[in-house]
């Protein structure tokens, strides 16, 4: 259907706004304007402007703002057409004809439409009936009130193969097979697909029944049965009580997820009418996107056990693509074993408030789960974690999101991995040394940087460290300890892999040990911190020439880089290409002696995997090379 902004345009002219508002909010006049509280949000004081002059309303509290076919689409929870639909209605606009094929459509989806409403009122009065009196008590047991079950249109299907279908004869079994009511199997004939079950209607946006949830009475399986998908329902994209929660969710300020049916009713009982659950499927991104058309950070609560926080990493994850500055979940975890609808009845509403006024923020339930992971006792356990954080934080497709989550992800690592605070005590007198409290032996001398801090001594370096640091590319080296002088909050996150670099000749191998040390003894310290503290120590020279603009192509040695995002970026990826590439050569080396010694038969493929290996190692730096125009 194509809607011409003429059309549109008549169609604001002919909607009073304030009439159109006002039959959910109360106005009050205000000169020219209409004033009330917000409906978009909690607030005591009015601040909420409807100028029909102007045919648009506007909040200065929370800046909502629109026309009239934006309050039914925000606050309705209309579709757009369907809002359109329903002002050209009260306006006595007739609405453009749709083609001949969507008119078809919008016919049939209006007999299924008929049919589930009609199935519906059916079933409601089964469970108010004779035959509904084992699905009555099984409400009451649970604590669900005749008002609730009312509210929510539960109803009971008896167990019978043909009773729904009979009383629903006049729809035919062809439309209520469509619509999810029959099954039909091959060629014989259509049985009730729902049958001994509670019956929980599912309705869209607009309130109309879509689909069912039936829920089985005592023992049996499956535990509950859903409608299948159908033209009016799409499971993925639907969440239970979207309908009622919207408005709820509106006055709350939150949205609360769950996982099933009875949590939400459960929930809704108790006060929270903001709630709402997938159906039976793991989170999907519509249905995420549906939460954030309601609250910028919605709240999950699934269930307190392994399955339930399974769902909500499963979801996490699957939000991470999606998140935009502001735009996040968080999450509540409920005790062990325990479901929403567990908890307020057993501890009441306020319990469950409690654990909503203090929900835990995406980036801590990512950052707990791949901690508890597996144990970080080893270097590669803890080079496991960063990887695998930093390939989470990869995902979030907003730039500026994704470089957040990796500077918190990197901080993090960075304190809970950094060298232990040691006890210590300054021994005054003419010594100037610092003294373990433990009772080790003092260190005289102190070395550059060791103002307010102790390091413990290095441990003899290994084979391994000897063989990298004799491999290393020299110009590479300087480039690293050029960033690291640039950017000495990294130092501490990269000390384990470098620790090779204080084994290299000359100068540089001091120069690096010394900006070490003024970094871990300060970690609060700038550049320019830092190089202060080099110059005190003799090093002014080496680092002066090392921090040449002209030196060294790469964005971490340049001062007048302005994205320092970039920068620390391409600091880890020449770290890693530095203690890398030794390896390479040396594996390389010995693949080809192998080769030309002829006693091993894998030597061939081992040379072939490494030279293509040294090969993107080369092209990786190549990578982080500056073109002339960035220079």
């Amino acid at each position: 259907m194509s809607l011409s902004p003429q059309f549109l345009d008549e169609l604001r002219a002919r909607t009073v706004l304030s009439a159109l508002i006002g039959k959910s909010v109360k106005l009050q006049r205000a000169g020219r304007e209409w004033r009330a509280c917000c409906p978009f949000h909690n607030e005591k004081t009015p601040s909420f402007y409807v100028n029909d002059d102007k045919g648009f309303y506007h909040c200065f509290g929370c800046s909502a703002h629109g026309d009239a076919i934006r309050w039914m689409t925000d606050q309705q929870g209309l579709p757009f057409i369907d809002a359109v639909k329903e002002l050209a209605q009260a306006a006595g606009l007739e609405v453009p004809a749709q083609d001949r094929r969507s008119a078809e459509r919008a016919e049939r989806a209006k007999g299924l439409h008929d049919a589930m409403e009609e199935a519906s009122r059916w079933f409601t009065e089964q469970l108010h009936g004779l035959a509904g009196a084992e699905a009555r008590a099984a409400l009451e047991r649970r604590g669900i009130s005749a008002g609730t079950a009312r509210s929510f249109g539960l109803g009971y299907s008896p167990d019978s193969r043909g009773k729904l279908k009979e009383a629903l004869a006049s729809f035919g079994d062809p439309m209520l097979v469509e619509a999810g009511l029959l099954i039909q199997v091959e060629d014989k004939a259509p049985y009730d697909r729902f049958r001994g079950r509670l019956m929980i209607p599912i309705r869209d946006a607009r309130g109309r029944v879509i689909a069912f949830g039936g829920r089985v009475i005592g023992d049996g399986e499956p535990k509950y049965l859903n409608s299948p998908e159908t033209p009016l329902f799409d499971k993925g994209r639907t969440l239970f009580n979207l309908d009622r929660a919207q408005a709820a969710a509106r006055k709350a300020g939150r949205v609360i997820a769950v996982e099933g049916y009875m949590d939400v009713i459960a929930l809704a009982q108790a006060g929270f009418g903001e709630a709402v659950a997938p159906l039976g499927t793991a989170m999907t991104e519509a249905q995420l996107e549906r939460l954030w058309r309601m609250s910028d950070v919605p709240i999950l609560c699934f269930d307190g056990d392994a399955a339930g926080q399974k769902a909500a990493i499963r979801a996490a994850h699957r939000a991470l693509p999606l998140l935009g500055p502001g735009r996040s979940l968080s999450f509540v975890t409920l005790p062990q074993g325990q479901d929403p609808d567990d908890l307020v009845r057993s501890k009441g509403p306020g319990a469950f408030e409690t654990l909503l006024r203090e929900p835990e923020p995406l980036v801590e339930r990512l950052w707990k789960q791949e901690l508890a992971a597996e144990p970080l006792t080893t270097p590669e356990n803890r080079a496991g974690l960063k990887r695998r954080l930093g390939e989470l934080a990869r995902t979030i497709g907003d730039p500026m999101v994704r470089d957040e989550y990796l500077s918190e992800f990197r901080n993090r690592c960075d304190e809970a991995f950094a060298p232990p605070e040691r006890n210590r005590q300054w021994q005054g007198g003419g010594g100037g040394s610092w003294q373990r409290g433990s009772g080790g032996q003092p260190r005289g001398g102190n070395r550059p940087g060791q103002r307010g801090g102790w390091r413990p001594p290095e441990p003899p370096p290994s084979d391994t460290a000897r063989q990298i640091a004799q491999g290393i590319d020299p110009v590479l080296a300087k480039a690293v300890v050029a960033g690291l002088i640039r950017h000495p909050a990294q130092i501490a996150r990269h000390l384990e892999v470098l620790g090779s670099l204080r084994l290299a000749d000359g100068a540089l191998g001091r120069l690096f040990e010394a900006v070490v040390d003024v970094a871990l003894a300060d970690r609060q310290l700038d550049s320019g911190g830092v190089r202060t503290i080099l110059a005190k120590s003799g090093f002014n020279d080496i680092a002066n020439e090392l921090l040449r603009a002209d030196t060294l192509p790469f964005s971490f040695t340049r001062h007048d880089g302005d994205d320092e995002a970039r920068a620390v970026a391409d600091l880890d990826e020449a770290i890693a290409v530095l203690v890398t590439r030794p390896a390479v050569d040396a594996a390389l080396a010995e693949a080809t002696a192998a080769l030309q010694a002829g006693l091993d038969e894998t030597a061939f493929e081992r040379q072939v995997a490494l030279v293509q290996e040294q090969e993107a190692l080369k092209a990786r730096l190549a990578n982080l090379v500056l073109a002339d125009e960035d220079d």
